[in-house]
């Protein structure tokens, strides 16, 4: 909400209204795992990440549209959580020399109904060119209990 202090009630601009959040302090909450590997492999200040910053452009899926990478590696983390049109738009975006890899553990969805990822790595497999991954619970990297939790849920689900 913007408080403009004018007796007039509507207000037209061909110009964008400032809202005081940049573009980053937007999507910053959602690039934080990204973020956190950044820091963890090459420190948060210095040269090595200077140069990483440098090299990386955090996008919204939603500017995607109508962009070509050429000679890029596109990542997707969290695609459990895309729709089918979502990851359909991704797939279609990298060009020459580049690629697309995406990532996503479908039984941490915060969506309702069928995982979009599931049904796409289902089609998608056995594509040539197209490799799929799977990782166990001994894959996690984190905590190990982590693991043995991730076990017990799935049991409770399966059972």
């Amino acid at each position: 909400c913007i408080l403009v202090d004018d007796p007039e009630h509507l207000y037209i601009t061909d110009q964008f209204i400032v809202t005081h959040n940049t573009f980053e302090e937007k999507i910053n909450p959602y690039m934080m795992p990204l973020y956190d590997c950044l820091d963890k492999m090459c420190g948060k200040d210095g040269s090595q990440r200077e140069m990483v910053n440098k090299a990386v452009e955090v996008a919204p899926l939603a500017y995607m549209r109508g962009r070509t990478f050429d000679n890029a590696v596109c990542i997707f983390d969290e695609a459990q959580n895309a729709t089918k049109t979502q990851l359909k738009l991704f797939l279609t975006r990298f060009g020459v020399n580049s690629k697309v890899i995406v990532t996503g553990d479908p039984m941490q969805s915060d969506l309702r109904g069928d995982v979009a990822l599931v049904d796409v790595v289902r089609r998608l497999e056995g594509v040539p060119g197209v490799g799929v991954v799977y990782f166990q619970a001994n894959s996690i990297v984190r905590h190990p209990l982590v693991a043995a939790i991730l076990e017990k849920l799935e049991e409770e689900k399966n059972g």
